[in-house]
């Protein structure tokens, strides 16, 4: 068995400690109010059982929590309040030496805590180290200075989530769709140097890596880039190829005008393949100043194309695309295995979702590229069109930002629609689960309770909102001053668009389904128990609508994708409250509105279902169906995106990609249990070693490849297949 030391760093399981902390508190009083060693022995015990029933790796503190509750249940209270008074004074001893102490730890390789935090980052290479290391000192700042400590108490006891408090200090902001098309018709400036208008599609796309690196260094979340912004200049490498072309062909006596072309189209398409590659190589290899590969998703939507010739240059563009994220991209083995980034997103809409129509080739194409690849992910534009709709009572259809995160309906100063450019404040999650364990079933207390957590989360979020409030615009020169998300002059303060609907800022929330489960007895699918879900969730949206009428800031409820959190919230809820069956009994608790899990069901009930909780989640939102390799069922693929076309905004397909660098094994890394941990061993030789492994999978609506902490690594384990 394991133990978390404060630090971060784990430990083996050391039941001597136990007995000479008990037996120090123990000396210390009168001897008529001492333990007998018999009864010290059983604690000990006891403490060792309840820590290997939760089946992870146990926390300092909660080992201490559970001494504490045994020493009380021998009725020893001298010996209990010694032992709290020595657990208090430990306690203000290092609160002035916590954060050394674990960017030490961080900087040896051995804090199994950060180690896990993110599965998109090495926690082993230096440039992550040194953004770990920042953001120990950003967290410090943040609960010392910067947040009050009720929001700080709340957020520690896993009430609340205020998410990315490493960046906190700084004024950044969380996620965005980057106005590409700005960038490269209009001209921008990177470090300095002033980058003109590209003169082909090759140079279009190395401009755009560069925009994209630059991007993701001046802030923390996703965002989102669109490849219709590059088809333009297919057709200007078109002309200037085709003139090649003429001009090579006439020295040598050729002016066969079908010659021309087929050679000028076929130079085209590779240099579309060449661009292509571009992008893909640079974002998987570059590493921003956050120590990760820029979190970038791809919108492929041909829609937005403005004419039939630029819809045509698009569908070359989304195909070569598709073509080589089925490769993958090579590992340090020379395998070509699924790379986490960028994520794709295709959209499904009249011209290309049926057989027949003009580009269900893209579709047949995506459907192989998810089955190998598990992208792209899927935004029906019917369903879109239906739910995004503007104060004129128009539908939009567009791209999320980075994995889920969704702009609300916007329209400028001349009455268009306009959603490149615009971001995310940040994120405050409430724990949907606590509110309800915390009611202890009553109703009437559930929502009096939920309505304090609601505004604990409030205020949380308006600290977030201030913190940008008069940011300079020198602060992030790409963002604000050269088009990636406005042309604002020097010296010029944001604040104009942090209001009025131009960014939003998200009420998260997790845990709908334990919640649901608590009060109701019932899974949220039941019939009996679906309308207490919506009305959760109806409640969320309309404090939502209430702080935006108060402040004219655009308040909204986004399906938090819990990574590391999951488990974080997990262990709260067990150390509150205990185990509960079907409650809190895992070291995870269930994303957003989903289904859990370990549910059966199949995949097209769970879509049905889920798209109903999906658009009462307009901040952001994204489901999924677990299924297993479908590599030689394209069919049934299809078939499931046809489903989502008519029936649910958005929505991903689950399966796996894993590769053993030892033996060469390419099917499914399976999850083990050794010694109170989840770990991942290959089936055919039993290799441990993750680093000589690659292991992709689905987190919370992108891939992660470097592993995950306990409570996310059982949720994987414990997924059951809707197809």
């Amino acid at each position: 068995m394991k133990i978390i030391k404060r630090n971060g760093a784990e430990v083996a399981f050391d039941l001597n400690k136990i007995l000479n902390a008990i037996r120090k508190a123990n000396d210390e009083v009168e001897e008529s109010d001492r333990l007998t060693e018999k009864q010290i022995s059983l604690i000990a015990k006891k403490v060792t059982e309840r820590a290997k029933d939760l089946n992870r790796a146990v926390g300092v503190e909660e080992i201490q929590d559970f001494v504490e509750n045994q020493i009380m249940d021998q009725k020893a209270f001298a010996v209990a309040r010694k032992y709290i008074t020595y657990r208090y004074s430990r306690m203000l001893a290092r609160k002035s030496n916590t954060t050394d102490e674990r960017i030490l730890t961080l900087i040896e390789c051995n804090n199994e805590e950060v180690k896990q935090e993110n599965s998109n980052k090495n926690p082993t290479v230096n440039s992550v180290q040194r953004d770990y290391m920042a953001g120990e000192v950003s967290k410090d700042l943040t609960r010392r200075i910067l947040l009050p400590p009720d929001i700080v108490a709340a957020h520690d006891a896993g009430l609340i989530h205020f998410h990315d408090a490493d960046y906190f200090a700084q004024h950044m902001h969380n996620c965005d769709l980057v106005n590409l098309e700005d960038m490269l018709q209009n001209g921008t400036v990177i470090s300095g140097t002033f980058i003109e208008k590209p003169h082909s599609f090759s140079t279009a796309c190395n401009i755009a890596t560069q925009i994209i690196a630059q991007v993701a260094s001046n802030q923390y979340g996703g965002q989102s880039i669109s490849l219709t912004h590059l088809a333009p200049f297919v057709d200007i490498s078109r002309q200037k190829i085709r003139a090649d072309v003429t001009e090579e062909l006439a020295d040598i006596g050729i002016t066969d005008t079908q010659k021309i072309e087929e050679i000028a189209e076929k130079r085209l398409r590779e240099e579309i393949r060449k661009g292509i590659q571009t992008i893909q190589y640079q974002v998987v290899t570059l590493l921003t100043t956050n120590g990760q590969a820029p979190f970038v998703t791809v919108f492929m939507y041909l829609g937005e194309a403005r004419n039939e010739r630029e819809r045509d240059d698009l569908a070359m563009i989304i195909e070569e695309t598709l073509n080589q994220r089925i490769q993958g991209v090579k590992n340090e083995a020379g395998v070509w295995v699924t790379p986490a980034f960028p994520k794709l997103i295709y959209v499904l809409e009249e011209s290309n979702v049926r057989e027949g129509t003009k580009y269900f080739y893209l579709t047949e194409l995506a459907a192989r590229c998810t089955a190998k690849r598990m992208v792209p992910d899927y935004i029906s534009e019917k369903k879109m069109l239906e739910y995004k709709v503007d104060k004129k009572g128009e539908g939009h259809c567009y791209t999320c930002m980075g994995c889920r995160s969704f702009l609300t309906p916007y329209l400028d100063e001349n009455g268009k629609p306009k959603y490149y450019g615009r971001f995310n404040q940040g994120v405050v999650t409430i724990n949907l689960v606590d509110v309800a364990l915390s009611s202890k079933g009553n109703e009437e207390d559930f929502w009096r309770i939920f309505d304090e957590r609601l505004d604990l989360c409030y205020r949380a979020l308006m600290y977030r909102h201030n913190r940008l409030k008069g940011t300079l615009s020198d602060a992030a020169p790409i963002l604000w001053q050269y088009g990636a998300l406005a042309r604002l002059e020097k010296g010029e303060k944001i604040d104009k668009l942090l209001y009025g609907g131009y960014s939003t800022i998200s009420l998260g929330y997790a845990g709908l389904y334990e919640c649901v489960k608590y009060m109701t007895g019932k899974s949220h699918t039941d019939e009996s128990a679906k309308p207490f879900a919506l009305a959760v969730m109806q409640h969320m949206n309309d404090k939502c609508k209430e702080w935006k009428a108060k402040h004219n800031i655009d308040f909204s409820l986004y399906g938090t994708p819990l990574e590391s959190t999951t488990y974080k919230f997990a262990k709260c809820l067990q150390q509150r409250f205990g185990i509960i069956p079907g409650v809190t009994d895992k070291n995870y608790i269930t994303n957003s509105y989903h289904v859990h899990v370990t549910e059966q069901i199949d995949a097209f009930t769970k879509l049905k279902f889920e798209s109903e909780f999906q658009q009462l989640s307009p901040g952001g939102a994204i489901s999924y169906v677990e299924v297993p390799n479908m590599q030689d069922n394209i069919p049934a693929v299809i078939a499931v995106m046809q489903y989502i076309y008519d029936n649910i905004m958005y929505a991903e397909l689950n399966t796996k990609s894993d590769y053993c660098q030892v033996c060469g094994y390419d099917g499914e890394i399976q999850i083990v249990e050794s010694d109170g941990k989840l770990l991942w061993e290959c089936p055919h030789c039993h290799n441990r070693d993750q680093s000589k492994m690659n292991v992709a999978r689905r987190t919370c609506g992108y891939i992660g490849t470097q592993y995950w902490n306990q409570g996310r690594t059982q949720e994987i384990k414990d997924r059951v297949l809707h197809l």
